[in-house]
């Protein structure tokens, strides 16, 4: 299969994922998306939040994905990186739910008006997992049209799609249920095993970089780690999922740039940052992250 091809299919959760709502095709229409930038499918806004404007700054530099850390206090689902940080104005609601939804109803159906692929967002539990995952799940209900959908063995695509990572108990009452709108961000063990669980479910691996490689950016890469790079990649590609690596170097800088460039030749879909403007260059001056 050509990169581009399966670029496009594992951004989309597989090929049971692929394809958004498409905008009429006319002539202003086209020449209109010709002109404009596409997104950066492979930039993730690792501490999202943490941006003056959240969600609003990643869009702007064109993310194609974005964390949120969320604790449940009350019903509430407050986004914060620590409890000391809480702030009840700072809601997953108001930073994320009613500003996506506000702009795929602007944009006829997607976040990025014209380009098929759906937003990632990325809903990292800081508090206990089941209980907090189904006030979530209460949570995106309320939004339904939005998000990508399993259903009784099938999913349906939306304009965003909603991944759970954080506290692993959260699994439980996942996969206790026949229609969810969110899935769940798997580790490199979810790899082996007889049976792993399929993207359906798990349609993204994460792990923690410097737990898993020594190198980071400085010399030459070496042959072995790249191997078991690739490796990685490979195996979570055979199966529909994508691959994505937090704890990489994310100082500006000679090491970042080659780190990356290796992430990128090893076709990892999600390349982690908290320098929106430093990734957007980079995936920029290479020419990849685009959608195809």
């Amino acid at each position: 299969m050509a990169r581009t091809t399966r670029r496009r299919a594992l951004t989309t959760l597989g090929a049971a994922l692929a394809g958004a709502v498409a905008l009429p095709a006319t002539s202003a229409l086209a020449g209109e998306q010709r002109h404009r930038p596409r997104p950066l499918w492979r930039a993730h806004a690792h501490n999202d939040y943490a941006h003056p404007r959240p969600l609003l700054d990643a869009l702007d530099h064109r993310f194609g994905s974005v964390e949120a850390d969320i604790f449940l206090v009350g019903d509430q689902l407050l986004v914060a990186h620590d409890a000391t940080d809480l702030d009840p104005t700072r809601t997953l609601e108001s930073l994320y739910l009613d500003p996506l939804a506000a702009r795929v109803r602007a944009n006829r159906g997607s976040v990025y008006r014209g380009q098929r692929g759906p937003l990632r967002l990325l809903i990292d539990i800081k508090t206990e997992g089941a209980s907090t995952y189904l006030e979530l799940d209460r949570h995106l209900r309320r939004h339904r049209q939005l998000f990508t959908t399993y259903a009784h063995g099938r999913v349906r695509p939306g304009a965003v799609t909603a991944v759970i990572s954080g506290d692993r108990a959260a699994r439980v009452p996942m996969q206790a249920q026949t229609v969810r709108r969110a899935f769940y961000d798997g580790r490199l063990a979810d790899l082996v095993g007889a049976t792993p669980a399929p993207a359906s479910f798990i349609p993204l691996i994460s792990d923690n970089w410097s737990l898993n490689f020594t190198w980071q950016g400085v010399g030459p890469f070496p042959d072995a780690e790249r191997a078991k790079l690739r490796r990685i990649v490979s195996t979570a590609h055979g199966r529909g999922q994508t691959v994505r690596f937090w704890a990489t170097p994310d100082l500006a800088g000679p090491a970042r740039d080659a780190l990356w460039g290796e992430l990128v030749a090893a076709d990892v879909d999600f390349l982690n940052t908290d320098d929106l403007a430093g990734l957007e260059a980079f995936l920029d001056g290479r020419r990849v992250g685009r959608a195809a």
